[in-house]
């Protein structure tokens, strides 16, 4: 036990639990986007998916769902914060002049855009599951509840830009994950980096189509 508090509390440790709790991060964030595809079948499809994720075990999965993303994010914040600290107490004295080298926008960004998207998942949870951020929300009807929601603009462009943001949270993200787990091996460095990018893009794209097509008409 002692061994393993060492562990988690050693930088290591840390950026493990950090790439843990991404990866369960990541696939709900994916399985979301693809959940979330069945508007495009109608109000019948949609609202039968969510009717199924309601019904899951008895009711019982979704709150299973809901507990371990919970202790994801929580961990998540946890180390992420915790690093931070660690590193800048490693650095007192900032910088006199500071230029990026080898870093990206998408990994200077990452404490920003983490701050951004937790705020964004709270107004998320207000808007489309709690309804108290919603301007005409019936409970039980995932469809309507979408479109309306949507059909509100500065709602729709605050969606886009939050994943435009998360696009480049989970570009970096995903690739310091494989580099943390030991699964981007000089031999396969472009690829992995290839697939951090798909993977973002992928995610951006479907989420960002939802305003896109509520506004356009598209989703009616």
């Amino acid at each position: 036990m002692t061994h393993a508090l060492g562990f988690f509390r050693s930088t290591i440790g840390k950026k493990v639990v950090m790439a843990v709790t991404g990866l369960i991060l990541f696939g709900f964030v994916l399985g979301h986007m693809i959940g979330n595809l069945q508007v495009y079948l109608g109000p019948e499809a949609l609202n039968a998916y969510a009717l199924w994720l309601r019904e899951l075990l008895h009711g019982g999965g979704l709150w299973i769902a809901r507990s371990v993303l919970l202790a994801s994010v929580v961990l998540h914040i946890w180390s992420a914060t915790s690093l931070t600290l660690e590193s800048r107490a490693a650095r007192p004295i900032a910088y006199r002049k500071w230029e990026p080298q080898a870093s990206t926008y998408a990994s200077r960004t990452m404490r920003w855009s983490g701050v951004i998207l937790l705020a964004f998942v709270i107004y998320h949870l207000m808007h489309f599951t709690f309804g108290n951020a919603h301007p005409d929300f019936v409970e039980g009807d995932v469809y309507h509840n979408f479109v309306a929601g949507f059909r509100v603009l500065p709602v729709a462009l605050f969606y886009i830009v939050a994943n435009v943001l998360l696009g480049l949270h989970l570009r970096h993200g995903v690739w310091s994950m494989l580099r943390t787990l030991g699964l981007a091996h000089p031999r396969y460095m472009r690829f992995a980096q290839g697939g951090a990018a798909l993977f973002a893009a992928v995610v951006v794209l479907g989420n960002v189509s939802f305003p896109i097509a509520v506004l356009a008409g598209i989703v009616p």
